[in-house]
């Protein structure tokens, strides 16, 4: 009897949970959105997507924090060495954490640029990991760092 009634708890438990997990469609668009920023340069519609506590950490090891210190990062070098630079999604994994979080990982490659300090990137390729967070009724980027793969 016990036994019986420990598995309907564990079934309604496990249901809730279910019924509670964010919608995964969502997390993506926003993460989408990012991308459609940095491929069209344009991040003036980057409030909606981002936290005004966001945190940028580049390829390079720079780490930038608030809204407005990350999108002057952003504007700086999307217009020099990555002015054209295209970055194209290879795969995305989505994790959740209650309702509230979720880490997105995603491995993309980036058209080829030249670095300041003058290296060449050709075939680069990239995983970025991105935290979300939920506010304001929608997923928003409160954190992303980059890494390049190297061969």
């Amino acid at each position: 009897m016990w036994i019986l009634l420990l598995a309907l708890v564990a079934c309604t438990v496990s249901r809730s949970a279910e019924g509670q997990r964010p919608d995964e469609r969502e997390i993506r668009k926003t993460v989408s959105e990012f991308y459609t920023a940095f491929n069209t340069h344009a991040f003036e519609r980057a409030a909606e997507f981002t936290t005004a506590d966001w945190q940028h950490i580049n390829p390079f090891g720079g780490w930038t924090r608030g809204r407005e210190a990350v999108l002057a990062e952003l504007r700086e070098v999307h217009g020099s060495f990555l002015k054209g630079v295209t970055e194209t999604v290879d795969t995305v994994a989505v994790r959740t954490s209650g309702t509230e979080s979720a880490v997105v990982t995603v491995r993309s490659h980036l058209s080829p640029y030249v670095a300041p300090d003058g290296t060449r990137h050709i075939d680069e390729h990239q995983i970025r990991t991105f935290v979300l967070v939920t506010q304001d009724g929608r997923w928003r980027i409160m954190q992303d760092q980059n890494t390049i793969v190297r061969p």
